[in-house]
């Protein structure tokens, strides 16, 4: 634990980096900490700080950085909580109050719109299939011999399907046979019995619809992932190798979901620099939030910007966005 006078001066170098991505010096820390001590002991206390490896200096100039020490400290112990303004606040929902169309479209919007509020590339990752509950299920006949399912999960994943079916058969039949799915088909790999209408038509194509639902739930890829605002990080490095190597890693899908997960995993909402595992990253921060419907985890938002971003007002949008497409999610997209 530090000081209260080193953790002032520690606050003061991250808030006044942050502000103008600039070392800062004992003279900038002194007028913004408030310390009544000599500028000579301002910078003892800054060489004490680099030796514990809260700070480091970039180059021979008197001014110094954050270490990702440095910002794991200030976003633990020293700063301030923050909320999105009412303005930011009232754009938020009136976003989701007017959100429309399929899961995957809301989840693009919802990382387009995320980027644009923050100015950091958004990653909203969606829910995975086959891992929820059906909450409703319909058939749809396309054409005299194909139809497809549509399945809705209780965590607002959808999936479709098609399957084909009799010419012959009539559409109450079609519907007969879906209800008879929809009855027993509850969550994937669990055991069904599906009981028999007496009209043979119904009951093979119940079969049918049923094997198509299992096939499709154990062959299902990974949840989808939503990157918006990749240019954003561009504007926000000086050198062009490294927006490069951040560029590729936010192209591969995979690789977003697994970053993302492992955060959530060790329990954390941020992420500094080398904590991401990812050496492309190393000087990138990461912010989570997971996305919750019914009191289950469907997916999760984020923002990927430098190690020098602004943390409290990250971690409060990602907070107010996850928790209202978690409810817009609740309500049926």
């Amino acid at each position: 634990m530090l000081s209260d006078r080193k953790a002032a001066i520690l606050q003061a170098v991250v808030e006044g980096y942050i502000t103008t991505s600039e070392p800062i010096g004992s003279a900038q820390v002194g007028r913004s900490a408030g310390l009544d001590v000599s500028p000579a002991t301002i910078r003892n206390e800054m060489v004490a700080l680099e030796e514990d490896g809260y700070l480091h200096q970039p180059h021979t100039s008197a001014g110094r950085v954050p270490s990702d020490k440095g910002y794991r400290y200030f976003v633990d112990t020293l700063m301030q909580p923050a909320r999105p303004d009412t303005g930011q606040t009232q754009k938020i929902a009136q976003f989701f109050a007017q959100a429309q169309g399929e899961l995957e479209r809301m989840l693009r919007d919802t990382s387009a719109f995320l980027s644009q509020l923050t100015h950091y590339a958004a990653v909203v990752v969606g829910p995975p299939p086959t891992n929820s509950p059906v909450r409703a299920m319909q058939v749809v006949r396309l054409a005299t011999d194909q139809a497809m399912i549509v399945v809705v999960h209780a965590n607002a994943a959808i999936d479709r399907i098609l399957v084909p079916v009799a010419e012959d058969l009539a559409d109450d039949d079609l519907d007969t046979a879906a209800a008879a799915v929809a009855r027993v088909w509850t969550s994937p790999g669990e055991s069904r019995a599906l009981e028999p209408s007496g009209v043979e038509a119904v009951d093979i194509v119940a079969g049918l619809l049923d094997r198509a639902l299992a096939n499709a739930t154990e062959s299902a890829d990974g949840p989808e992932v939503y990157v918006e605002g990749a240019s954003a990080v561009a504007g926000l490095f000086d050198a062009v190798e490294k927006v490069k190597e951040v560029l590729l890693v936010l192209e591969k899908q995979y690789t977003v979901v697994t970053l993302v997960k492992d955060v959530i995993d060790r329990g954390l909402t941020v992420a500094i620099g080398s904590e991401t595992g990812m050496a492309p990253l190393a000087e990138c921060s990461l912010v989570v939030a997971p996305v919750e419907v019914d009191g289950e985890t469907t997916g999760t938002v984020g923002v990927l910007g430098p190690t020098r971003m602004h943390y409290p007002e990250a971690l409060a949008t990602v907070a107010l966005v996850s928790k209202q497409l978690g409810r817009r999610l609740g309500e049926g997209a």
